[in-house]
């Protein structure tokens, strides 16, 4: 058994792996390159309220990703119900769809339109499709991938949808048709198994960073030991073995394996000796980063949505979370909302060094277009995050980059890449939870479950009921 182990990040992957290791006695040391706890799940006190950088909620069908919760959580949690909406073209969509919701927001003719598009596609299906917009298109047709997918997801990623992998469908959307989703509407979404559609999750009252604050705990309690604004530069390899790190102050620090969830890019830019083949490949993928826009509003009673996401091309945002929705112990009685805006931007784009004044005024005029704020509405405070590489892009050709990236790591003995950065993979925090649980597994029990088929159709997802809460 392994004597040391380091885990670059602490967020969900890094730290559901920090813990594990932990309960079973192995020395782990965690390098965080911000001062904070939890990566993009993390939690903070803003304005005398509680709020996540944006809208986490716990869903899974896996049970160790349960017991995880239950054992760090146990009873200090609520059950939200969901309520979330599509804002489109002036009209709120319910979301999961409910019949009677979306025969009174569209026309008689796009009803048609969206049964005549989807029946051509029956028909004249795409083979293989490669692409999200023809993957979305053989699924819903061609009018209802225009109202319900394109806008949003082009915000989104900021590329067209004809140059996104058609594996990002595959992966968040799959298992759903339209006529589940009609189905599951007439029902009034009753019975619900699809895992994007469920209607009630499990929260910590106290925050979804809770989860990642108390593993860090535990790990310092158990004798481990977390640095936070220390980043990592390089990594140490001898004979095409990871032998430890080496921390921007210079200083080295060895271990028996490393577990890296810091963004794969920054992994091999920071590894000697990489072949070029390889360099090339990594320089070919990229991320997306995420502007948070946080407003205190001064009324309590805004909108009932837990979130909404904004499909509309006329706003530049993508989605909206109140956190005056979710548990009244966020709130910690105080009679203001807290709205948190996303826009989504790469490095080049101009909105992306905007001033702080900008986009807090910007996403005011945006809520007043969308009319969920008056025009004399009181907004006592504003506050910007910005958070870089949230999301890695699934251009077409990711796939082959990411296999010749993978295939040389898979030499490099005693590295472990995992999460969403780590792994270049579009992660729910479950899925990261999971691959940091499978990582230390992979450690103390001398296995080889293969961590890059996480977030994929693998064994390791498909066992079990869907739920939306992490709770047995």
């Amino acid at each position: 058994m392994a004597k040391k182990v380091i885990v670059i990040g602490a967020g969900p992957a890094g730290l559901s792996a920090a813990y594990t290791l932990s309960k079973n006695d192995i020395d782990v040391e965690v390098f965080e390159a911000s001062s904070n706890i939890g990566g993009m799940s993390r939690s903070f006190d803003l304005w005398g309220q509680r709020v996540d950088l944006g809208p986490h909620r716990f869903f899974s069908k896996e049970p160790k990703i349960n017991n995880f919760f239950d054992e760090i959580v146990k009873d200090d949690y609520t059950l939200v119900n969901r309520l979330t909406r599509i804002y489109y073209k002036k009209r709120f969509f319910d979301y999961p769809l409910k019949l009677l919701n979306v025969l009174g927001n569209l026309s008689i003719a796009t009803i048609f339109s969206i049964l005549f598009y989807y029946g051509k596609q029956r028909l004249f299906p795409v083979r293989n499709p490669e692409t999200f917009e023809k993957w979305v298109t053989n699924r819903f047709g061609k009018k209802l991938y225009t109202i319900f997918f394109k806008y949003y997801t082009e915000k989104l990623w900021g590329i067209p949808c004809s140059k996104i992998d058609a594996d990002w469908a595959a992966q968040r959307i799959k298992g759903l048709s339209l006529f589940e989703a009609v189905w599951n509407a007439f029902k009034g979404n009753k019975g619900n198994k699809h895992k994007t559609l469920v209607d009630e999750f499990s929260y910590p009252k106290n925050g979804t960073g809770t989860l990642y604050e108390r593993s860090a705990i535990y790990v310092e309690e158990n004798d481990g030991v977390i640095h936070k604004n220390k980043p990592v530069q390089s990594i140490v390899i001898e004979n095409n073995q990871c032998k430890g790190i080496i921390t921007i102050d210079g200083e080295k620090h060895e271990a028996d394996y490393v577990i890296s969830s810091m963004p794969l890019t920054s992994l091999l830019k920071g590894m000697d000796s990489v072949p070029k083949a390889v360099l090339g490949a990594s320089n070919k993928l990229y991320f997306r980063n995420t502007i948070l826009v946080y407003l205190e509003i001064d009324r309590d009673d805004l909108f009932e949505d837990n979130w909404i996401y904004v499909h509309s091309p006329e706003v530049k945002h993508g989605r909206i979370t109140n956190f005056r929705n979710w548990c009244p112990s966020l709130n910690k009685g105080k009679k203001s909302t807290i709205l948190c805006l996303e826009f989504w931007a790469f490095d080049s784009d101009s909105i992306w060094s905007a001033d702080d004044k900008y986009l807090s005024d910007l996403a005011i005029r945006e809520l007043k277009v969308l009319k969920l704020i008056n025009e004399s509405e009181v907004v006592n405070n504003a506050k910007i995050v910005r958070v870089p590489k949230c999301y890695p892009v699934y251009e077409i050709g990711y796939r082959n980059h990411l296999d010749v990236i993978e295939n040389y790591l898979d030499n490099i003995e005693k590295l472990i890449p995992i999460g969403r950065y780590g792994a270049f993979k579009y992660n729910n925090q479950d899925h990261s939870i999971l691959m940091g649980i499978l990582a230390a597994e992979n450690i103390i029990n001398n296995t080889n479950v293969d961590l890059w088929k996480i977030n994929t159709d693998t064994e390791y997802q498909e066992d079990g009921d869907v739920k939306d809460v992490l709770i047995q």
